[in-house]
């Protein structure tokens, strides 16, 4: 007897639909084919200890089961239940008359329990798009997956409460989540707050300019300054999410398997904060099986790489084509997978090996053959992709005593305006903040007038500012301009913007 039962295979944040073929026929054997991974292969085991346990019989005969289209790359463990309910079915311990509307995806326990599977939502979205009405998933993700509608999904606890529904015997509530109910109800409260932090006013400034137009920033500056505090409130005064950021950004977090249990959607803009020690792999993803890595975990967020020249070469580097382009292509001999990675840089550096060069009272140790060499560790061309340089300096100790500063709503709400004009702006393209802005776009909406040309000008020589610079000085001037609600930018806008080139000048100029 021959059932088909209806699946998915994960490719990237997407999934692709599959038929879960199983044949039993006599004779003896066991084989499973159709490009399937060690874990698909090793699923004989739990599959039968899983029907076994769960009362029902294995059955005796030549078992062969195939994952249709047989050249798409079967993974994981997700596909236990659908081959466990093929071989009952296509032993007759189950009556239903037609698999054809009903997607299944599970890991089993030993004893038949349902197991969480990555990549729920994304199997939800193709079971809308092949128009098929049932959806059974583990309970750890029915939440996650009862967002899209259209479908009904149901979440049975165990193998052998899935085939009582699927019979008919029993009937189970379908599992639906009103999404933008959910979004509105679990909006974010941050437990860190600008205002925590004392002094720093230029500095707040370069991130309120940065949240503002979504551009990256490096902060520079001794131990002890506040850094690490301040990119850690960055998403703070960043705007919300909308549903449609929200919904993608759940899709990446699902498929890497980093979605908590009886989790819906993430509501909170990510934030990456990697040791140094990263390799290049984990940084931007990949592997035998590609896996989403750093930068696509904070698309729609921040990544935050503290003390950024202790990072190795070979890892910042493949950090420019995503900063660039806002995704990551991982190409492999058989396969190309692509992962979104529309993130803000954030990063933080010390001056010089022992970090007290541009310190107000402590000496620096370092000769300047060093802090050339430290320096240097980051490439021209990584350094140009980053908008905004700021120097951040020690706190004095009376600022201390003082009260703290604006609150992150209040900043919120100065972004949350000048992301509108953006908005406006850009209209129905592909573009949400000036950051992402092209240079065919640049020409469009930076223009200046003959005393800012100038002044432009004259920075370009003096500071020796590359092309791809002076476009980012322009978006940063463009967003500065934004922030005061002016149509036109200014000279004093473009000023603004220029002193946050620091590293473009001929020395540190802190």
């Amino acid at each position: 007897m021959l059932v088909k039962i209806p699946a998915a295979a994960l490719y990237g944040i997407y999934a692709y639909p599959v038929k879960v073929e199983v044949s039993l026929s006599p004779g003896l054997g066991y084989a499973i084919v159709g490009l399937p991974d060690n874990a698909v292969k090793e699923s004989r085991e739990r599959v039968e200890a899983a029907i076994k346990n769960s009362g029902f019989s294995f059955p005796r005969g030549k078992i062969v089961i195939n994952l249709s289209p047989a050249d798409l790359r079967k993974e994981g463990t997700a596909y236990d239940l659908p081959i466990a309910i093929g071989i009952l079915a296509a032993s007759g311990q189950i009556e239903r008359q037609s698999w054809d509307d009903t997607l299944i995806m599970g890991e089993l326990s030993l004893d038949g329990s349902l197991m969480p599977i990555r990549g729920a939502l994304s199997i939800a979205i193709v079971a809308r798009k092949q128009a098929l009405r049932l959806v059974l998933l583990p309970p750890a993700n029915a939440g996650e997956a009862g967002v899209v509608k259209d479908i009904q999904v149901y979440a049975p606890a165990t193998l052998r409460e899935a085939v009582a529904f699927l019979s008919g015997q029993i009937t189970l509530q379908p599992i639906f989540v009103d999404a933008r109910a959910l979004f509105q109800q679990q909006q974010s409260v941050f437990a860190v707050d600008m205002s925590d932090v004392k002094g720093q006013a230029q500095a707040k400034r370069a991130l309120e300019i940065a949240a503002a137009g979504g551009h990256n920033i490096l902060m520079i500056g001794p131990p002890g300054a506040g850094k690490t505090m301040l990119a850690q409130r960055l998403p703070t005064i960043l705007p919300s999410l909308t549903l449609e950021e929200a919904l993608e950004t759940t899709r990446i977090h699902s498929v890497a398997g980093l979605l908590r249990e009886h989790m819906g959607i993430l509501t909170a803009r990510p934030f990456r904060a990697p040791h140094h020690t990263i390799s290049d792999v984990a940084l931007v993803g990949g592997g035998n099986y590609p896996m989403p890595g750093e930068i696509s975990l904070a698309h729609n967020g921040v990544l935050f790489l503290d003390e950024l020249p202790e990072f190795k070469r070979q890892v910042l580097e493949v950090l420019r084509q995503p900063l660039e382009e806002g995704k990551i292509v991982i190409a492999r001999a058989r396969f190309r997978v692509e992962y979104p990675a529309r993130f803000m840089l954030v990063a933080a550096m010390n001056p010089c090996p022992c970090g007290y060069y541009t310190h107000p009272t402590r000496p620096c140790t370092c000769n300047p053959g060093a802090i050339q060499r430290y320096s240097a560790r980051i490439s021209g061309p990584l350094f140009d992709r980053i908008d905004i340089h700021i120097s951040v300096a020690p706190v004095e100790a009376q600022a201390f005593a003082e009260k703290g500063g604006e609150s992150s709503q209040a900043i919120r709400a100065r972004v949350q305006k000048a992301r509108e004009i953006q908005q406006k702006r850009f209209g129905d393209l592909t573009i949400y903040t000036n950051a992402q802005m092209p240079s065919r776009m640049v020409e469009e909406f930076c223009r200046l007038d003959e005393q800012s040309r100038r002044l432009l000008e004259n920075a370009m020589h003096r500071l020796q500012l590359s092309g791809r610079a002076y476009d980012r000085t322009l978006k940063v001037a463009r967003t500065i301009a934004d922030l005061e609600g002016s149509e036109t930018i200014r000279a004093e806008h473009l000023s603004e913007a220029l002193t946050y080139r620091t590293l473009d000048r001929a020395t540190w100029g802190l």
